[in-house]
């Protein structure tokens, strides 16, 4: 019998810089879903990857002095390289930027022109670049994008524009006949009541004010807006064609089963998107999915405040496992989580070294001091209740999985499987191997109970293997067997003998005094990192248009020379100098990002202007007391600010 299809989709990232945890989690949670629906037998196909065009992209590779190509290159690469060390499983990586996805934009976008269901307008209001989202002055909140939160400029240029209230009561049809295509229904709640039942406006799907995404094929000012673009990949991906030469992946897996997305993004996915498919006649999804945001303890993730966590500095740290098993295990149904570093380490000390590695390695010893290694499945039915209750539990585990794992409650899946592992800690408490050992007539017990023990770690493994996979396949590994399909996970005592083989230690307790220093450096290196991007550019300064400021503006601004009297550069940074300053009598520590124009030796004893009013902060752990003045051309030469006169003294005041 031919396996049922199960196509499942992650939102496709932003090439606009490394994905955090945050992002990373989404694509681990596909993954274990998809792991998961294999097991279960179906045909799964698992598409993920980048989404490339766009002003943000534009401007990004502008200021790195690359071509956009160039520039979304190097960071696809990177996210796909994160996806792979997190053991996501996909079965196609998806650019925007590949070549059969824009011919099939560009032809969709004709077809909705030519059916009425695009016009050419202009559009004015407020634009996110960050977001790629345009905003009335109603909808901001303090002034700021209603989504994310940062500023919005005033723009207005000419657009095609895509009739959304044409297809608005279809899809409101569709939801409330089919209350699973969104979840959680608190999603579906909000999209219906602030979005769909408000009405719909017309929504912007090309752009002119940049050139970085599909060419408009009839009207070559204009490029595909991002969001129609980066939509279409869940169908140009698996081989859509407008022309309805369809692909073989697109005849066997659309509709989607599962579009797993951020809940910042549903209303793109539960409404632009169901209506694009309407306009192209083709069926709609059958779950969109908005699974909430992990935090960074109580607030989102800022490189300024040294708090973004990558997973690979995790897994480095921790291990892929454990990385895969805190955002599996800890993020709520519905309810943001929470990451820290401390975090991350309690758990992994409490649930898998203590749990499951502790379980792990307890049997194993048992089984080789005692029996040489292998043990017998017993012949006699001389069951305590204790052995009662622990194949009971081993034997029920899988059905509680499974259906957790349906309702894409992978936490609460997991925690089940733990719940297994916790009791059968419990059981060798109870049984006490230790003291049977001690008296040869409770040989046959013990032996009973190792076997015991060696059956129910068998299930716990093989039911984990689709969120810790490499963890799972080091279990079995240890016992001899091979991962079990799900109805022989509900069976006990499936081998007539164990033989174990002695691993190292799955999770070694981490001391965190141990790591934290390391994670300091990691701390240091995003502040330094985000301190150098906000550093003003010079040519940014000649281009826009500065205020005009009173005399009483300036006053406000101390400049005084200084004289540089020792200079060295800042640890694990290649932009910063550290410069002890003398301001006539006083001297003061200055931190200054001139490290790539200027060695530390050749400015010892130079006079430079420095304002010397700014509030001191701290910059990569040095304190910086003043600022460095400096003028830097288009090309990127750079010249302090010295006096003409060397004899004028440190500390003498400007203006």
């Amino acid at each position: 019998m031919a396996k049922k299809p199960y196509y499942i989709t992650t939102a496709i990232a932003y090439t606009s810089g490394k994905p955090h945890i945050g992002n990373t989690y989404e694509a681990v949670l596909a993954d274990a879903i998809a792991r998961f629906k294999r097991k279960q037998g179906f045909d799964v196909f698992f598409q993920t990857g980048t989404d490339e065009h766009g002003q943000k992209i534009q401007e990004k590779a502008q200021a790195a002095g690359v071509t956009p190509q160039a520039y979304v290159d190097k960071i696809a690469g990177e996210i796909k390289g994160i996806w792979d060390e997190v053991g996501t499983s996909y079965d196609k990586f998806m650019r925007t930027t590949d070549a059969d996805h824009v011919k099939q934009v560009s032809k969709i976008f004709k077809k909705f022109y030519d059916q009425g269901d695009i016009y050419k307008g202009y559009y004015e209001g407020m634009y996110c670049t960050p977001c790629e989202s345009f905003w009335t002055e109603s909808q901001l909140v303090d002034g700021k994008c209603p989504d994310c939160g940062r500023e919005v400029k005033p723009a207005k240029e000419e657009a095609y524009f895509f009739k959304m209230g044409k297809y608005a009561d279809r899809l409101i049809e569709h939801i409330n006949a089919h209350p699973e295509f969104i979840q959680p229904v608190s999603r579906k709640n909000e999209m219906m009541n602030n979005f769909l039942l408000k009405g719909l406006q017309d929504l912007c799907v090309s752009r002119t004010s940049f050139t970085w995404g599909v060419p408009v094929e009839f009207d070559d000012r204009h490029v595909v807006y991002v969001w129609l673009d980066a939509l279409t990949n869940y169908i140009t991906g698996i081989g859509y064609d407008v022309d309805g030469n369809h692909g073989e992946n697109y005849k066997k897996y659309w509709p989607a089963d599962l579009h797993l997305i951020g809940k910042d993004i549903l209303r793109f996915h539960t409404i632009y998107w169901p209506i694009f498919l309407m306009a192209l006649g083709e069926p709609l999804p059958k779950q969109v999915f908005g699974h909430p945001w992990l935090l960074m303890g109580d607030g989102k993730m800022s490189k300024s405040k040294g708090n973004v966590i990558y997973a690979d500095d995790l897994a480095r740290l921790f291990g892929v496992d454990a990385v895969r098993y805190f955002v599996l295990h800890e993020m709520p149904f519905d309810n943001d989580g929470q990451i820290t570093w401390e975090l991350v380490a309690e758990r992994f000390n409490t649930d898998l070294a203590n749990v499951l590695g502790n379980l792990v390695s307890r049997t194993v010893a048992m089984i080789d001091k005692y029996f040489g290694g292998t043990v017998q499945k017993s012949l006699t039915e001389n069951e305590t209740d204790v052995d009662k209750d622990l194949k009971a539990l081993a034997c029920g585990t899988v059905a509680k999985v499974v259906k957790k794992a349906d309702e894409l409650r992978i936490a609460d899946a997991i925690s089940e499987i733990f719940t297994l592992l916790r009791r059968a800690n419990k059981y060798i408490d109870e049984t006490m191997p230790w003291a049977l050992a001690k008296d040869e007539s409770q040989k046959s017990r013990l032996s009973d109970v190792l076997y015991n023990l060696a059956e129910t770690i068998q299930i716990c493994a093989s039911l984990l293997d689709s969120f810790m996979p490499e963890t799972s396949a080091k279990m079995l590994s240890a016992f001899g067997g091979k991962t079990r399909s799900l109805e022989d996970c509900a069976s006990f005592a499936l081998r007539d003998s164990v033989t174990v083989t002695a691993i190292p230690p799955l999770f070694a307790r981490i001391d965190f005094k141990n790591i934290a220093p390391e994670i300091e450096k990691i701390r240091q290196a995003q502040i330094a990192e985000a301190t150098a991007a906000q550093a003003p550019k010079t040519e940014e300064k000649a281009e826009e248009k500065v205020p005009e400021i009173s005399i009483d503006d300036f006053a406000k601004v101390q400049l005084k020379v200084g004289e540089i009297i020792a200079c060295e550069r800042v640890p694990k940074s290649s932009k910063l100098l550290h410069e002890t300053v003398k301001f006539g009598d006083e001297v003061r520590s200055v931190v200054s990002g001139i490290a790539k124009v200027y060695a530390p030796e050749e400015l010892i004893g130079k006079k430079v202007v420095f304002v010397t009013n700014l509030a001191p902060r701290k910059v990569c752990g040095v304190l910086s007391e003043g600022m460095i003045l400096a003028a830097e051309d288009e090309d990127g030469v750079m010249s302090l600010i010295v006096p003409d006169k060397s004899e004028i003294k440190s500390g003498a005041n400007l203006g």
